[in-house]
């Protein structure tokens, strides 16, 4: 898609809150929020998904009833989810969203999407894919082992409890809705009245209808779970003394839709119909809020939805919103680049983002080298552009902002420096001349990943026979260290780009390339910088 130059250069010592655009921010980072965005992804979209690491089923070994991954645990199906999107440049960061508004100028119609450690998206749509938080019932030990051996839903771990011992914990008339289906895998069910308000004929029905079956039914509330020497459920102790011997426990919980975000907005749950509690109403057919521009998908809208239903529900609302982006669009007669516009914005503040220093692993690189025909991939404000060309290069700067391009051309002409400005998309078929520079360099810059890396055949078919590829990228290390969400979001994914292990990797499976140099090495005296300390050298030459 697109080229992307991020942390180039010199970085501030303390870098300020960053603001991006991006066409979808995605909340949550499950079943529904990454399915959402892997639609919006391949429709060439820049979406951004924040994602707090809080998933409903966090406390699941297993999860069951996903065709073709039945039985896999959450987390491998989100690692996957998330290769998934990244393959397509889409971008997972950690983090958590505190708020989202109207834009300060609502001429565009964007929202502003606040994250904890002061940063901000401001995006074309939003989608809430927060799922909800599960209130348990106030009994001692429930908590301590729930998503284990107790449990609330049949279809997510009813087979897993066949024919074991199974004490049913009933806390609201719809508690019963699944009993009958308890009862069919298992004939060791029993069934605990517990503090049940509002009682109805049609819930005594049902009562009636277990006993006639042989279900024994218990009317004594619950005090607490007993658990065995091995931590796991072995009975459930009543107030009046009395045991019951268990293998698992069902209980039914009441739930609240995750919507503190969208408070602002003045985006509210409704009342669920079981009573339960509150969900996110949304168009059935859309998934759009109250809100124009605001969608919703997965259990934040039904809670009863299982990982595959949820899936399904966050790709058809991914959808939707590629749809409503694309009517917009053609109706503006626009066909806009969501990582330009995003660069654009930064670059065309009339402030300097970056030191006007050339990149110190490049001077020391090129040291000693014939000047020739440069290309200067992810030029941003021309640094190292400017700076090669006073040393006699022949220099081709491009970036994918033409912003950022205006600031190159117009300090090029301000030194009386002959720099050719080349306005490109890495991605695009044929972005770069082939085989026509004798240094190709790319530093500290990237490119969104595709599955059939078209931005990194561009770039390796850029260097002319005979010539060097430099590329020098940060020591991501850093960025791999745990964060508290609540504190601080990460503003930009780094396995949604190309990198210097990629780059290295295809120079490996490619014949004519001789690596001289791949190896991390302290980054220069003076260019201080709070996102790293350290660089990632590549430098290859291709056979003449």
């Amino acid at each position: 898609m697109t080229m992307h130059t991020h942390s180039h250069q010199h970085d501030h010592p303390s870098p300020p809150p960053i603001e991006r655009l991006c066409d979808v921010a995605v909340i949550g980072g499950s079943a529904a929020g990454l399915t959402a965005a892997l639609q919006l992804a391949r429709q060439r979209r820049t979406v951004v998904v924040v994602d707090d690491g809080t998933p409903r089923n966090a406390p699941a070994e297993h999860m069951h009833g996903y065709l073709g991954r039945e039985g896999a645990a959450p987390a491998e199906l989100l690692s996957i989810g998330r290769e998934e999107v990244r393959g397509y440049g889409g971008e997972i960061l950690t983090g958590r969203v505190l708020a989202v508004r109207p834009a300060d100028d609502r001429s565009d119609g964007r929202f502003r999407v606040e994250l904890s450690g002061g940063h901000t998206l401001l995006a074309r749509r939003v989608v809430a894919a927060t799922g909800i938080h599960d209130e348990l019932p106030d009994i001692e030990g429930i908590a301590q082992r729930w998503g284990q051996d107790v449990i609330h839903c049949p279809f997510c771990h009813g087979y897993e409890v066949r024919e074991q011992r199974l004490v049913q914990i009933i806390t609201h008339p719809m508690g019963l809705h699944p009993t009958a289906l308890l009862r069919h895998l298992t004939d060791r069910l029993t069934v605990v009245l517990h503090d049940v308000p509002g009682w109805d004929d049609r819930a005594e029905a049902t009562i009636s209808q277990l006993e006639d079956a042989g279900v024994p039914v218990v009317r004594t509330a619950v005090r607490r779970l007993i658990t065995g020497a091995d931590g796991a459920v072995s009975g459930v102790e009543l107030v009046d003394g009395q045991r019951l011997e268990a293998d698992a426990v069902m209980v039914g919980t009441r739930f609240h839709a995750r919507l503190d975000a969208l408070a602002p907005l003045g985006i509210v749950g409704s009342a669920h119909a079981s009573g339960l509690g509150e969900v996110l109403e949304v168009d059935p057919m859309t998934g759009q809020t109250a809100v124009p521009g605001v969608y919703a998908a997965g259990n934040v809208t039904d809670p009863s939805l299982q990982v595959l239903p949820a899936a399904a529900h966050g790709g058809r609302v991914g959808a939707m919103v590629a749809f409503s982006l694309a009517e917009e669009d053609l109706r503006s007669r626009a066909r806009p680049s969501g990582e330009e516009g995003d660069w654009d914005a930064r670059y065309g503040t009339g402030e300097r983002m970056w030191s006007g220093n050339p990149n110190g692993t490049l001077a020391a690189e090129v040291e000693g080298m014939p000047p020739g025909r440069v290309l200067d991939v992810g030029a941003g404000e021309g640094g190292d552009a400017l700076w090669l060309a006073e040393q006699g290069w022949d220099v081709t700067a491009t970036d994918i902002s033409g912003a950022a391009l205006a600031h190159v051309g117009a300090e090029a002409e301000r030194r009386g420096l002959p720099v050719t400005l080349h306005h490109a998309d890495a991605n695009a078929p044929g972005a770069f001349e082939p085989g026509a520079y004798d240094l190709v360099s790319l530093q500290y810059g990237s490119f969104p990943r595709t599955p059939e890396q078209r931005g990194l055949r561009n770039l390796l078919g850029a260097v002319a026979p005979g010539g060097t590829l430099l590329v020098v990228g940060h020591d991501l290390a850093p960025l791999r260290e745990a964060v508290d969400p609540a504190e601080h979001t990460w503003m930009f994914d780094p396995d949604a780009y190309v990198g210097v292990q990629e780059i290295a990797a295809a120079l490996g499976l490619q014949d004519g390339w001789t690596v001289l140099t791949h190896e991390t090495r302290p980054r220069p005296a003076g260019a201080a910088s709070s996102h790293h300390v350290d660089d990632v050298v590549l430098r290859a030459v291709r056979a003449g």
